[in-house]
């Protein structure tokens, strides 16, 4: 894969809204911006293993099902290459009252289609359109597939280990 690997959690409700948290003001990475779930993918994790740490870690839900999986998608910071794994997912527990990790993400909300564009200030100033993108490709699979022929989270996805 290369580089550092990440896995993003677009989190769904029942309304397809899409979960995003605001990054604090003294993250060294994306200060003050909203962002996704999600985080790096530790040494022998599953893609799959790390998504379900990451949104455990970050609002203390737990994954329920894996709706799909995005296009795979590169970015830099800090000097680095990141591909980004990103996934459309339902979890469980109280969407109404997330666990966050206070300090590194004070305020989250959810977005329908037609809330996105409280993230086109971060894109403006940051010069990336990255976390617009996904949500907006979310909201795009969401709108496109009502069937929802979803795969439980506890199968492994293809070319992917069991954890």
């Amino acid at each position: 894969m290369g580089g550092r690997v990440v896995v993003g959690a677009l989190i769904r409700d029942p309304d397809d809204r899409i979960f995003v948290q605001q990054r604090s003001e003294d993250r060294r990475l994306f200060p003050g911006c909203w962002d996704i779930v999600g985080g790096a993918v530790e040494d022998g994790e599953s893609l799959l293993a790390a998504l379900r740490r990451e949104i455990r870690e970050e609002t203390g839900w737990e994954l329920d099902r894996v709706l799909t999986r995005l296009p795979p998608r590169t970015w830099e910071a800090d000097g680095h290459r990141h591909t980004e794994y990103d996934y459309v997912v339902e979890v469980r527990g109280d969407l109404a009252a997330p666990r966050l990790e206070w300090d590194k993400h004070p305020r989250y909300t959810w977005l329908g289609p037609d809330g996105i564009s409280i993230l086109h200030a971060d894109a403006e100033r940051t010069g990336s359109s990255f976390i617009v993108d996904s949500v907006s490709a979310a909201h795009r699979w969401l709108a496109a597939t009502p069937e929802r022929s979803c795969r439980a989270a506890e199968q492994p996805l293809p070319h992917e280990p069991r954890p």
